[in-house]
């Protein structure tokens, strides 16, 4: 277990995280508005406007353009749905020496805006650039709010993952959007604002580059809670080892705090999309986020004693 917790901690994704924490504390938006979360909620009329940015590291751009560009795309709108949202458009910043980078990328982004029916509206393109380099940025709107902030006490909290891909090659990208039908990657995204809209779940976030235990642990940091993690409930395909499994990202993955009494309905509406669902383990208010395995339990991180991003002390 203590070997599985290092190499987690390890983790790329876990370290861009944490290099936040000398970031954020001294960003402060004054307009009320809670950094920490997939997106910024805007408050505006009878619900929230929603607007993200991902940028994506050069290594990616450069080995993978298409699925760079196609990322651009599925992984805002992981962020807006996460949140309870709908999107509504994507602008792009692309930078490449040329057309070889360019070209690829261009066309997994305007592929993926089709499949996901979200339009590219605008963006600032640069062919002249040393090196490749993406950003892409999301509006939505949404009509009752998943926030990070929510989760409490008691909340069981919920894994679902579309286990029907594979790895893009060696990369850490689970790949399970690709060759399906547009109506069915919509659906199966259009739970999260249902569910939120029902009142069935009460803080979400999507599994993001830290993995599904450093996304676990950004929760617990926003909404001051602990967790106990059982690693044998996580959905996850037979043949994949699970260190591989607990740092990948995944193409549709959610982690959501419900209530004891919602949790059936949560899993059957994530079930009738195909969508693997299972409890995973439990908040608590103990500031820890503990993992337990067949080889006994461990104390992944202590937020008592070593905050993660730092999002507790910028909540406006």
């Amino acid at each position: 277990m203590s070997a599985l917790a290092a190499t987690l901690r390890a983790a790329r994704g876990m370290a861009h995280k944490a290099d936040l924490h000398a970031l954020l504390p001294g960003l402060h938006s004054g307009a009320h508005i809670r950094i920490g979360d997939d997106c910024a909620a805007i408050p505006d009329g009878d619900g929230y406007l929603l607007l993200a940015i991902e940028g994506f590291v050069a290594d990616f751009v450069e080995s993978d353009p298409y699925f760079a560009g196609y990322c651009g795309v599925m992984v805002n709108a992981s962020d807006v749905y996460s949140m309870g949202g709908r999107p509504i458009a994507v602008v792009d910043a692309l930078w490449s020496d040329g057309a070889k980078t360019a070209a690829p990328a261009m066309r997994g982004l305007a592929d993926a805006a089709r499949i996901y029916g979200i339009p590219v509206v605008g963006g600032h393109t640069n062919m002249r650039a040393e090196t490749g380099q993406l950003a892409v940025a999301i509006l939505g709107r949404a009509h009752k709010l998943l926030t990070s902030f929510d989760a409490m006490p008691g909340d069981k909290l919920v894994a679902a993952i579309d286990l029907r891909g594979s790895f893009r090659a060696e990369s850490p990208y689970w790949d399970a959007s690709s060759g399906k039908r547009p109506e069915d990657l919509r659906a199966a995204l259009n739970i999260m604002p249902m569910l939120a809209e029902s009142g069935l779940c009460r803080a979400a976030k999507d599994i993001s580059m830290a993995g599904l235990v450093g996304t676990a642990l950004m929760l617990c940091e926003s909404s001051n809670i602990g967790l106990k993690i059982h690693l044998d409930a996580i959905p996850r395909p037979a043949t994949i080892p699970i260190d591989r499994w607990l740092t990948m990202f995944p193409s549709y993955g959610f982690l959501l705090a419900v209530a004891a009494a919602d949790q059936p309905a949560v899993l059957r509406s994530f079930a009738a999309v195909g969508i693997t669902a299972a409890a995973i383990g439990t908040c608590d208010n103990t500031q820890r986020l503990m993992l337990e395995g067949p080889e006994g339990s461990d104390i992944f991180w202590d937020l008592n004693e070593t905050p993660f991003m730092g999002v507790r002390h910028v909540d406006a």
